[in-house]
């Protein structure tokens, strides 16, 4: 699978850093690495890795895979002291609070409900069941009812949370016995902590 990679959205250059740690580690998964973020919180740093599936890849991050990368991830910045000092690592999925905004975003969504917002003011919603070819803003979405939008048109996209799909998610929490990290299975995160 090709390497791919999302964006870096805060912390400069030690968020770089700890992008180019974890990408091989994330490679290897084959997952997307969708976002770094490194804050500072105290004498402590906070880093937060965010993976996802990749996009021609229907449902949701498990929670053993997410295990499994955070393990992963863990040991390469450990073995590269990419980040001095104590630190916070938190390893999460984008779940379904992440605005639409890129092709790659909607293609995710595929199968759920979505609101879109439309650079005209309006919206519509529905299920999205396609995501026509076109690069950036030349795709068009489809909706379950033959509704077509192209994505030029939208100015941002939400997925709207069923309440079925809740009531059919575990909701238990376990911990992750390599890391120690706590892993909440309903929001698809790992947390651990370094130092």
């Amino acid at each position: 699978m090709a390497a791919q990679h999302g964006r870096t959205t805060a912390g400069g250059a030690k968020a770089e850093a700890v992008r180019r740690v974890v990408t091989p580690a994330v490679d290897a998964a084959d997952l997307f690495l969708e976002d770094v973020v490194v804050t500072q919180a105290g004498a402590k740093s906070v880093v937060r890795v965010t993976v996802d599936l990749p996009e021609d890849v229907p449902g949701s991050l498990d929670s053993d895979t997410l295990g499994d990368v955070s393990r992963a991830i863990s040991a390469a910045l450990d073995a590269d002291d990419v980040v001095p000092g104590a630190y916070t690592l938190e390893i999460s999925t984008p779940g379904t609070s992440r605005p639409l905004t890129e092709v790659r975003h909607f293609r995710r969504a595929r199968g759920r409900l979505v609101v879109l917002r439309l650079r005209t003011g309006g919206t519509t919603s529905g299920r999205l069941v396609d995501v026509e070819a076109g690069a950036g803003d030349d795709a068009e979405l489809v909706l379950e009812d033959g509704t077509r939008v192209p994505l030029a048109d939208v100015r941002q996209g939400k997925i709207e949370v069923e309440l079925k799909r809740l009531d059919e998610a575990p909701l238990d929490t376990d911990t992750d016995t390599v890391t120690g990290a706590a892993r909440d299975h309903t929001t698809g995160s790992a947390r651990h902590e370094e130092g």
